[in-house]
């Protein structure tokens, strides 16, 4: 795996860090503290008035919201980029981008959730990417998720503190981080970015889904062979899980853990990374060491 160069406040050259709306539309008010808090880490916070376009639900056209992410991925002068928020969207531009200049001189691409998209892709071009929060969430996240996602870019080490879960199941492994969102990689499923996941250890999380929905997607992964060769799984959050009237028995995390556990390996539940306010940063593709 290739490892974007880490970002140096302290050099003569102050990072530049591009931020991107690959799917849902934002506004000025609401990247506000964000674009404040990253200029005071010392970044330079690159964007112009094309952040802010509105078509439907989306940040502009497809066409649009490619130009704008393939203008920054072309441009050598980026240290990184930073999708500003999820939703949906990136899936409907990832073939429309030219990875080739990109591969001459990887930079950091940052977010989640929606940009599970780019991960897959990244993944797909062995570079690393981080998984971490997005400019609309900094206001509301904890002091230790904004610290990992700088942390991270600076190439520091990260540590976790993980609360228990009586789903955990115990073990040791290693392998390269793979995965993100259930929703988003389910949407990738059988295409040629769809992570591999042999010998892997595979990162999920997932927001506002219905508990169904949940065991639907496990259960296409499951038929589709995704968890026969993993050497261990990561859950983070699973937040604001929805119920049917006819209740469908099974909470989000016995769902997952019913098409694993019988697989020997080690499964760790309640990982801080998510659509949660403790959402740290997470690098995908880097060999990660889980025990549980």
């Amino acid at each position: 795996m290739i490892t974007p160069n880490s970002l140096s406040v302290s050099s003569a050259k102050i990072p530049k860090i591009a931020l991107v709306a690959p799917a849902r539309k934002i506004t000025p008010d609401e990247i506000m503290f964000a674009v404040e808090y990253i200029k005071n880490k010392g970044f330079e916070v690159v964007y112009d008035e094309r952040l802010f376009l509105s078509h439907n639900q989306f940040a502009g056209t497809d066409e649009e919201r490619a130009s704008v992410v393939q203008q920054y991925l072309d441009d050598s002068d980026i240290d990184a980029i930073m999708c500003v928020r999820g939703g949906y969207g990136t899936v409907r531009i990832i073939d429309k981008l030219n990875f080739d200049k990109f591969m001459l001189n990887p930079k950091w691409i940052v977010g989640y959730s929606d940009v599970t998209v780019l991960h897959a892709k990244m993944q797909s071009l062995g570079v690393e990417s981080l998984h971490a929060t997005m400019p609309i969430n900094f206001s509301e996240n904890t002091q230790k998720s904004l610290d990992s996602l700088f942390d991270a870019l600076e190439g520091k080490s990260l540590t976790y503190d993980i609360p228990d879960s009586p789903y955990n199941v115990k073990g040791c492994a290693q392998g390269e981080l793979v995965g993100g969102n259930i929703s988003v990689l389910y949407s990738l499923l059988d295409s040629d970015i769809f992570p591999d996941t042999n010998g892997k250890i595979l990162f999920l999380e997932d927001l506002d889904e219905y508990l169904y929905h949940i065991d639907r997607m496990m259960m296409a992964f499951e038929r589709a062979g995704k968890f026969d060769n993993i050497n261990g799984l990561i859950v983070g959050g699973l937040t604001k899980m929805h119920d049917n009237n006819v209740p469908f028995g099974m909470t989000a995390e016995a769902i997952i853990l019913e098409k694993i556990q019988h697989r020997n390996i080690p499964v760790r539940f309640n990982f801080p990374a998510g659509h949660i306010s403790d959402n740290q940063a997470l690098i995908m593709g880097r060999n990660f060491k889980l025990s549980v």
